[in-house]
């Protein structure tokens, strides 16, 4: 079975000896700036909006596919997604859904207009301020605008689902332990590990995913802080022979789910004596 440190110990003193595992089959994702964003961040280019269903095509609830929906867009400069002037129509189509919205770095006045609306709201963290704006292109924006943004998600919505990508810039950790040490202290139920995907057709194309040893540390150092927090990993990660890797390693560092699993993860999950216990939604949700 191989040895296991702290923080499977950790893990397994503070929870149940089950396997959250996502596959969001029934999770539709939808964009309500279609494919438009301003920012064209280094790591992303606006690609990732091409594969969402636009907003504009949704006129009633039939059209919606599965039993929720992530709802996000493209950045304007300020590191919003401007989903409140959409609010009227989110709500017209929404029927029993659950919506998880994602939309970045939003004033007060539109949080408190979001919040009834938004069953979760997952939020990018970032704490390094070269990171926000070498690969953000915030030029204005600082961490502490993530950290006073967090604390005003907290205070007007029931449910938010911080997220940290590992190796954001460029595959290098910058920022990450910082992000991770700061959700710690403004209080976390749960948080999100993603891990950088070089993108064809983006400014992080030629990069290397970030190594699997430091996102492995960052994961068991995260075990060890929040012993009792709920940690997923998410289904932002590198294909292949690294996410296998990783997946098995994520497991052995103990998170406490993960989305779309490979096949490994399974065996290595039972070997473990994890049940599983099957979602078929976001990992949010």
């Amino acid at each position: 079975m191989g040895s296991l440190g702290k923080a499977w110990q950790i893990r397994k003193q503070n929870f149940a000896p089950e396997l959250f595992v996502a596959r969001p089959t029934q999770t539709e994702s939808i964009s309500v700036t279609g494919d438009a964003c301003a920012l064209k961040c280094a790591h992303c280019g606006g690609h990732y909006l091409s594969k969402m269903t636009p907003l504009a095509r949704l006129q009633k609830a039939e059209d919606i596919k599965g039993t929720s929906c992530l709802i996000s867009g493209g950045c304007d400069l300020t590191g919003k997604v401007n989903v409140v002037d959409k609010l009227e129509h989110l709500k017209s189509i929404k029927g029993q859904r659950r919506y998880n919205f994602h939309v970045g770095l939003l004033n007060e006045d539109e949080i408190k207009l979001l919040a009834p609306l938004a069953d979760v709201i997952s939020f990018d963290f970032l704490g390094d301020n070269e990171t926000i704006r070498e690969t953000l292109k915030l030029t204005q924006v600082t961490v502490e605008d993530y950290v006073q943004c967090f604390h005003l998600l907290k205070k007007y919505c029931s449910n938010v689902a911080p997220h940290i990508c590992i190796g954001l810039r460029g595959g290098q950790l910058s920022g990450e332990r910082q992000a991770l040490h700061l959700l710690a202290k403004a209080g976390v139920e749960r948080l999100i590990f993603i891990v950088l995907v070089p993108t064809k057709n983006t400014e992080y194309a030629t990069c290397e995913p970030p190594a699997i040893a430091e996102v492995t540390a960052l994961l068991e150092e995260a075990r060890i802080l929040l012993p009792t927090t709920p940690l997923v990993l998410g289904c932002m990660r590198p294909p292949g022979k690294y996410r296998s890797e990783l997946d098995i390693a994520a497991i052995n560092s103990g998170i406490n789910g993960i989305v779309q699993p490979t096949p490994l993860v399974i065996r290595r999950a039972q070997e473990l004596g994890l049940v599983l216990k099957e979602s078929w939604e976001c990992c949010v949700l």
